[in-house]
């Protein structure tokens, strides 16, 4: 038995189990994988680096629009001599990065850049240094010039082998309200995309812009992008990642497409110069969850732990249920073989009950009761002329005649009947003053005279089991 428990239970577990890990394997991979929902992340993730780009120039343009609108700039802007307007233009400069250094605007970045042009975008100055005086930025950048002739700030990328910045720039007025210049702030474009990389999705960016037919990578928020700026840049007929930044170039909306190993997400910057030409291109991972199968390995474990247990518990089960069943089976094989005074004194929470109705059937097969007398030595029930107490002491069976027992006077087999009794009744502890002799022989005689009716003529010995006094009743004739 103990065995089949441990085997039908360890088995329920380990199907149980197995079907656990498997399912929840399953499920595990399959949200992991869920190509729509990583797309939908690169996709976002793109989104919020442009506008997080796109807010940080307009925050600089603020800024710098107060600054435009202090004399310094007109003055300087005001002075005829060249040698004179161009010191002027390098001392506004310099101010204005130190002024930028404290201002809450610029969250701690410091503009690598800051020039002072005229209105046609002739550059007069630049900070910390002579050079790039008469610089026409006009030229290389008309987008910006247009703004300025219009009197419109605005922000834009300046990506080429002068300028790697995020340029910021404000037209300044005379007193008149003429346009007579701008201010330009430049923040390095690496540091810029690097800071916006690390408070929005927290993976590389590449900044691309249209190239003729190619697609060029203009800047990078860190020098780990290799598989980034490849996916921008070369095509794969099997992924879409280039496609997908051109198509944002030429339609304007946000897309992602798989590449790889990982998603690209492209999202244009509509604030910054034309708004069409740059994108800023994210990544996401291409599983939700790295080693995503691996997290359902343990159930795998668990279902082992349950299978020790399994077999632990049905160990502990089976020898509880197993070791009774042993001793009653035993204990019947000893009656069949002749041993008929053979009792079960079992105390078990389950089969202790069954063990006391084996003994109550062996008792009325073998023509034994139990004692019902109450304190006083009166009779509850009248018994059987077959009756006897609830177990057999010596072996003896009750089926034997005694000769000895038959030819005892009667007198004298009463009273050593009693002395008996009483004696066991005395050598188990228990209280006899209340049984009296005449109650006791009383007792006897109603109980032969019953089996006397029944066709048997008996008497009885006086037995004990170790726990009771038992009366075993003994043909005589």
């Amino acid at each position: 038995m103990r065995n089949k428990i441990i085997v039908v239970n360890a088995i329920i577990m380990a199907i149980v189990g197995a079907l656990a890990f498997f399912m929840m394997r399953s499920s595990i991979v399959s949200a992991a994988s869920n190509t729509p929902a990583l797309l939908d992340a690169a996709k976002h993730s793109a989104l919020g680096a442009s506008a997080r780009l796109q807010v940080d120039g307009l925050k600089v343009e603020r800024w710098l629009t107060v600054k435009a609108a202090e004399p310094a700039a007109a003055d300087a802007l005001n002075k005829a001599d060249p040698t004179a307007a161009g010191a002027a233009a390098t001392s506004l400069c310099d101010g204005i990065v130190a002024a930028a250094k404290t201002a809450p605007d610029f969250e701690g970045r410091v503009p690598s850049l800051v020039l002072l042009t005229d209105a046609s975008g002739i550059t007069l100055g630049r900070n910390g240094s002579d050079l790039r005086r008469k610089e026409d930025l006009g030229k290389t950048y008309p987008v910006f010039k247009a703004a300025i002739q219009k009197g419109q700030a605005g922000s834009d990328v300046w990506s080429n082998s002068v300028d790697q910045v995020l340029a910021s720039y404000v037209p300044v007025k005379n007193d008149k309200g003429q346009i007579v210049g701008a201010l330009i702030v430049g923040i390095q474009l690496g540091d810029e995309l690097g800071r916006v990389a690390d408070s929005t999705t927290g993976r590389p960016l590449v900044l691309a812009a249209e190239n003729g037919e190619a697609v060029a990578v203009l800047a990078r928020s860190s020098a780990n992008t290799q598989s980034l700026d490849d996916a921008v840049t070369k095509s794969d007929k099997d992924h879409g990642a280039k496609e997908s930044v051109r198509s944002v170039i030429d339609k304007g909306h946000a897309e992602a497409a798989s590449a790889g190993d990982m998603m690209i997400g492209a999202a244009p910057l509509e604030s910054l110069g034309d708004g069409k030409s740059k994108v800023i291109v994210a990544s996401a991972p291409a599983v939700l969850i790295d080693n995503a199968a691996g997290l359902a390995t343990p159930i795998l474990g668990v279902a082992l732990l349950g299978i020790v247990l399994v077999v632990i518990g049905g160990w502990l089960l089976g020898s509880y249920i197993s070791a009774p069943i042993a001793r009653l089976e035993e204990g019947l094989l000893a009656i069949i073989n002749g041993q008929t005074d053979k009792r079960f004194q079992l105390e078990h929470a389950e089969l202790g009950g069954l063990a006391f109705r084996i003994d109550q059937l062996l008792n009325q097969l073998l023509g034994v009761e139990e004692d019902t007398s109450d304190e006083e030595g009166r009779i509850s029930r009248a018994p059987s002329a077959a009756a006897m107490e609830a177990a057999m002491g010596d072996g003896g069976s009750a089926a034997s005649i005694d000769a000895t027992l038959a030819q005892e006077p009667a007198p004298q087999y009463y009273a050593r009947l009693y002395r008996e009794y009483i004696a066991a009744k005395k050598a188990l502890g228990e209280q006899t003053d209340h049984i009296t002799e005449q109650a006791f022989q009383s007792r006897i005689q109603a109980m032969e005279t019953e089996s006397q009716q029944k066709g048997k003529s008996v008497r009885y010995k006086v037995q004990s089991n170790g726990r009771e006094v038992v009366l075993l009743a003994v043909p005589v004739a």
